[in-house]
């Protein structure tokens, strides 16, 4: 590979760098992840009822990867698609912690077997994640914008794109993570943060390029 190719496969994949975000604001998620003052449950009798299948801890667990890939594939095929995306999911973990702060929710766990595989996986989860932060699911919110972010893509990658992230959605109800009210409010928060996004990204890009032109006419001045 040339040097000026090595450069435009730089220059492609740098708007990568705005995924740094997520985990900035995911340190928002970590301080309010205990136990406050008044702890809601949104359980029901359907929740209740909602089968334990350690096993879906797999796919709840290769969450970011798949967000990773998903967001490489956006941004080869639709730079613009990418930055929706992206600013929608920042946007969209934002409303969250705000609704996290306000309205604090919590889901009791069932007793894991010390013994197999999969409980050894679930095991982890619940070590690493206390049960609050639960409503909306960010899980839930950041997969269904996987699926509205890549309809930029074919069929036959939006497919698999698809069944992975409704396996995440559906994994967050089978390992007791979420229950069917954090779950829908996911989704309700991706369609309304995918939509308003579209309306602030030309926004951000008049500015941007506002910006830029400033600056240009700044340094000829100096020329």
């Amino acid at each position: 590979m040339s040097t000026e190719e090595r450069k435009t496969t730089k220059g492609m994949y740098k708007p990568l760098l705005w995924l740094l975000a997520v985990p900035l604001l995911n340190i928002l998620y970590a301080l309010q992840n205990h136990s406050g003052d008044q702890v809601q449950s949104l359980v029901t009798d359907v929740d209740r009822s909602t089968p334990f299948i350690p096993e879906f801890a797999v796919p709840y667990m290769i969450w970011y990867p798949f967000l990773i890939l998903v967001f490489v594939l956006i941004l080869r095929k639709d730079k613009q698609e990418y930055y929706r995306t992206v600013l929608a999911m920042c946007l969209g973990l934002l409303l969250s912690n705000m609704i996290f702060f306000m309205f604090q929710t919590i889901v009791p766990r069932p007793e894991v077997s010390s013994s197999g595989f999969f409980n050894h996986l679930v095991s982890f989860v619940y070590a690493n994640d206390k049960p609050y932060n639960c409503f909306p699911s960010v899980h839930v919110m950041t997969s269904t914008l996987m699926i509205f972010g890549s309809q930029a893509l074919g069929w036959m990658k939006r497919i698999p794109i698809i069944l992975i992230a409704l396996c995440i959605i559906v994994s967050t109800l089978f390992i007791k993570q979420h229950v069917i009210a954090d779950v829908l409010a996911g989704m309700l928060l991706a369609r309304f943060v995918f939509w308003f996004a579209a309306y602030l990204l030309p926004v951000f890009n008049k500015r941007m390029t506002t910006g830029s032109a400033k600056e240009a006419v700044h340094y000829a001045d100096y020329e």
